[in-house]
């Protein structure tokens, strides 16, 4: 690909989504995206190197995400060594269409025309090279003002994906006759016989302007209220938050349903390229089981897992031993506080248990034991009558927020690393095996000044401990 056409690539990647299907690991608070499910980083972290392998003049990465998640995105994007374009923060979730206007909108503030690169942040691929490829064919046809999809070509009579039906093309463009939704087992089988059909891949590519006008002529409803929102943004370092009133407004939409569908019967010329790269939507745990190493009797396991007797399983041990014995063709999730057992055949079932979480307003469908935040993570390893007990980790030069409880009071003891500690108006510095007490309704800070991580032991006890039990005056993380 020539330099200039790599200077007007804007890499996008969609970040929203719970993964309900992939409960206990992924939950609301910490989603399947930011999990490390296959290899030694996560799936986002995967999809944002993928992109940047498009080229060393591509510009860094939009990053549409919900609020809650930001610093769980930047701080991955650091670890990984990957620049961000920008964090377009959503406060509630919009489907896809809405987030794609987003960036669309961002992308032209430069003001050109970028060819956007547009991918979820929740596949896997096998073969980096040929994604690449597929991808500079693509934006090939894009810059000629083409709208581009990538379809998979089908292996199984899958009836979990959307396909996609071509007509005759050349060996990389097919031109797109329309779009089907998930098909019954029958219709699957018959369209692996008859040919022409690909799984949608969720990825697109296009210009800029090609998506606001397209948007503008089949859905003006959602292309105005997200222009609406675009202008009343904020901006806080990387961080844009469009108007959260006016966003809110917008109606819910994917891309699929609002454009993509539309095409084929209007002017707008849709074409798509086949992409070969071992690419795989892990969207339940049987399509995770699928792509994991397995061992002589077609177990995937990962973590203290021991198995007897047992074929075709998937064990996953987070704190604990996992032993199987004399089992097939299960699901075994272990976490701290929830366990997962379920046919893997049932997979897509799991989303009811973590609706029925919700109904019954349990943690367990938000979050982990082990909450992350942007100054570190909590872990909370014992709760009674009155009390809770957390472990916590401050990242070298963090704080948390200056704050207050008004139904707490706080024990702290340094087991790791130093603490600066502000109560009331005295600082004082603590070391291992130091302590400190907060009283009930002390405005307090606890601040790592050094250069490794500090971990404590809090003793809360009160008569009401949420999370939601907090006065913040100071917070570095605009919290």
């Amino acid at each position: 690909m020539q330099s200039a056409m790599t200077q007007r690539i804007q890499p996008v990647i969609l970040c929203g989504g719970s993964g309900s299907r992939l409960w206990p690991l992924s939950r609301a608070g910490f989603p399947k995206q930011f999990l490390c499910l296959t290899g030694d980083e996560s799936l986002f972290q995967q999809a944002a190197r993928r992109l940047m392998a498009l080229g060393s003049g591509a510009r860094a990465p939009l990053v549409v995400c919900n609020e809650a998640h930001r610093f769980l995105a930047s701080e991955q994007l650091r670890e990984a060594g990957i620049p961000l374009g920008a964090a377009l923060l959503e406060p509630v979730g919009r489907n896809t269409a809405p987030a794609l206007t987003l960036a669309a909108l961002a992308a032209r503030e430069q003001g050109d025309d970028p060819v956007l690169v547009v991918i979820p942040s929740d596949q896997t691929m096998t073969d980096d090279a040929a994604f690449v490829r597929a991808m500079q064919s693509a934006v090939a046809q894009a810059d000629q003002g083409r709208i581009v999809i990538l379809g998979i070509a089908p292996d199984r009579p899958e009836t979990g994906y959307g396909y996609i039906k071509t007509g005759t093309g050349s060996a990389q463009i097919f031109p797109v006759e329309r779009f089907v939704e998930k098909p019954d087992a029958a219709t699957a089988r018959n369209y692996l016989t008859e040919g022409g059909y690909f799984w949608n891949a969720g990825m697109f590519v296009l210009k800029a302007s090609v998506w606001l006008r397209a948007l503008e002529f089949f859905r003006a409803d959602i292309a105005d209220a997200a222009r609406a929102a675009w202008k009343k943004r904020s901006a806080d370092a990387d961080f844009l938050r469009p108007g959260k009133a006016e966003f809110i407004a917008i109606p819910s939409e994917s891309v699929d349903y609002a454009v993509m569908e539309r095409c084929p019967q209007s002017d707008f010329p849709i074409v798509m390229v086949p992409l070969d790269a071992g690419w795989n939507d892990l969207g339940a745990w049987d399509a995770v089981w699928n792509v994991l190493p397995k061992d002589a009797d077609g177990n995937a396991c990962f973590g203290d897992v021991l198995a007897t007797g047992s074929r075709n399983n998937l064990a996953h041990a987070t704190s604990r031993l996992v032993s199987l014995v004399g089992v097939e063709n299960l699901v075994v999730i272990e976490t701290p506080d929830a366990v997962l057992v379920a046919e893997k055949s049932r997979s897509q079932e799991i989303k009811n248990i973590v609706a029925a979480l919700d109904r019954q307003q349990r943690e367990e469908h938000a979050l982990h034991r082990k909450v992350h935040r942007p100054w570190g993570w909590y872990d909370s390893i014992d709760t009674g009558d009155h009390f809770k007990v957390k472990r916590i980790q401050v990242n070298p030069k963090s704080s948390l927020s200056l704050q207050k409880h008004l139904r707490r009071a706080e024990h702290w003891v340094v087991v790791k690393g130093v603490a600066e500690v502000t109560c009331g108006d005295k600082t004082l510095r603590l070391v291992e095996n130091q302590s400190t007490y907060i009283p009930l309704g002390e405005t307090h800070r606890l601040t790592n000044p050094g250069a490794t991580p500090l971990e404590i032991i809090e003793v809360q006890s009160g008569d009401y401990l949420g999370e939601d039990d907090i006065i913040r005056f100071e917070d570095r993380y605009g919290r």
